[in-house]
């Protein structure tokens, strides 16, 4: 069956007659697709359709409430109706329950503690740096840095195929340093797929509760090991062959990522490898990557960096033959490898 592609949501509205509806109606779509990952509703529906009634008592929620969340949901193209009964559409059924692509679930759960901290966007704006960054945020509320961890590792699941079609692995290639590895996913992906690989990945002690289990799931404790820590304050030893940089630049200044990038070079054999991944900020930025530098700038204090100044950095800190990989979809960013 052809997937349908949804309406790009990315891209600027402003047409509505009524102008709140440029506000109220994402407001609850986000609202309500969120809430479905909250209540369990997409995973409720993975064996098939079931009647509003059935469903209520699956996620333990009201009839009424649930018949008026679904219609919605049906509204706007996440659920469809097949007879009495209520079903994932394909597209919901990918990418939000267990047997889809990616379970993009903890993602929604994440936008729900998110939405909080979007609220003092305009506090933000004038004074031009966070209230409280998302690291400090984590310090004071210890639950925010495993669920982010499971979001970055439902994205780590989409993007894991990509890593693997465009990173070249030497068989000579022993050590892999994972720099803001987290969730741990990449370094597993890869130990398994080289079996010659051994991995440290380095992160912060919030970053790294459900890592050690996970890594231990998948029969890999003694080829992996975790060493908590900033990537400010860290030794990464002198033999690494392949390093993963990867979603991590955005989350620091051009001078702590001079810093790093610098620090990675002098940390790894020659001949080894540095695979960066990132969303570049371009000349003119779309509404997908304007947006993130605003999440950015709110959660953060940070921005997103050009290509021109990772060549710089690269360079500067002895790395060569830089290629760039734009990943498709696009929205997925870019692959930066560099040699050194």
């Amino acid at each position: 069956m052809p997937r349908i592609r949804k309406p790009d949501v990315c891209q600027p509205t402003g047409s509505a007659e009524l102008a709140m509806l440029d506000v109220y109606m994402p407001m609850m779509k986000s609202s309500a697709i969120i809430s479905a990952g909250r209540l369990g509703l997409f995973e409720a529906l993975v064996d098939g359709p079931l009647t509003p009634q059935a469903l209520a008592e699956k996620i333990h929620s009201s009839l009424r409430g649930t018949s008026t969340l679904v219609d919605f949901l049906v509204a706007i193209g996440y659920l469809e109706k097949h007879g009495d009964a209520f079903a994932n559409t394909a597209s919901t059924r990918r990418w939000f329950t267990s047997a889809g692509q990616v379970d993009y679930t903890p993602g929604l759960l994440w936008t729900h503690e998110a939405w909080a901290m979007m609220g003092s966007l305009a506090e933000t704006v004038r004074k031009g740096e966070p209230e409280q960054t998302l690291w400090e945020a984590m310090i004071e509320k210890p639950h925010l840095g495993p669920l982010f961890s499971s979001y970055m590792g439902a994205f780590a699941a989409d993007l894991g195929p990509d890593l693997l079609r465009h990173v070249p692995v030497s068989t000579a290639y022993r050590r892999l340093l994972d720099l803001g590895g987290s969730h741990g996913l990449h370094s597993i992906r890869f130990c398994q797929h080289y079996p010659q690989l051994d991995a440290v990945i380095v992160d912060m002690p919030s970053a790294l509760t459900d890592t050690g289990p996970e890594i231990a799931r998948a029969g890999l404790a003694d080829r992996i090991s975790l060493s908590p820590g900033t990537l400010q304050e860290h030794d990464w030893g002198a033999d690494n062959d392949l390093v993963f940089y990867l979603s991590v630049a955005h989350n620091h200044s051009a001078d702590e990522n001079r810093l790093a990038i610098r620090q990675i070079g002098e940390s790894m054999r020659p001949g080894g490898l540095l695979v960066i991944h990132e969303y570049l900020a371009e000349t003119s930025l779309d509404a997908l990557n304007a947006a993130f530098r605003l999440t950015l700038l709110l959660e953060t204090g940070t921005q997103t960096h050009r290509h021109a100044d990772y060549c710089d950095w690269l360079a500067t800190a002895g790395f060569s033959a830089v290629e760039r990989i734009d990943l498709e979809p696009r929205e997925k960013g870019s692959l930066i490898l560099a040699r050194r």
